[in-house]
């Protein structure tokens, strides 16, 4: 069963953000990274406990081949996945859960 998919607006314009950045890089990069992520969260709709919570609820998905993090909790009452943030790993680890 595929749990239903939210995306907070800070994790959302973090995507953006990152997106714009590698698509600059190198054309079809951002699109790459998009899949990657788009892949990710697929993952994570269907098997949301694959990935153990690390501090209290949030759980921390590692994308292939790019340095991101997909923070995330689950609500198990609606079914429903909330991301919290789409977390560069050379950023300060204690920022990723102040959101």
């Amino acid at each position: 069963m595929n749990y239903d998919l939210k995306i907070r607006q800070e994790a959302a314009k973090e995507l953006s953000g990152a997106l714009s950045w590698y698509e600059e890089q190198q054309t079809g990069l951002g699109e790459i990274f998009e899949t990657a992520i788009r892949r990710k969260l697929n993952q994570i709709s269907r098997n949301p406990y694959h990935y153990k919570a690390e501090y209290n609820q949030f759980h921390q998905a590692l994308t292939e081949k790019f340095p991101f993090l997909i923070v995330y909790i689950v609500d198990e009452t609606v079914k429903q996945i909330t991301v919290i943030a789409i977390f560069h790993t050379s950023r300060n680890p204690n920022k990723k859960f102040q959101k």
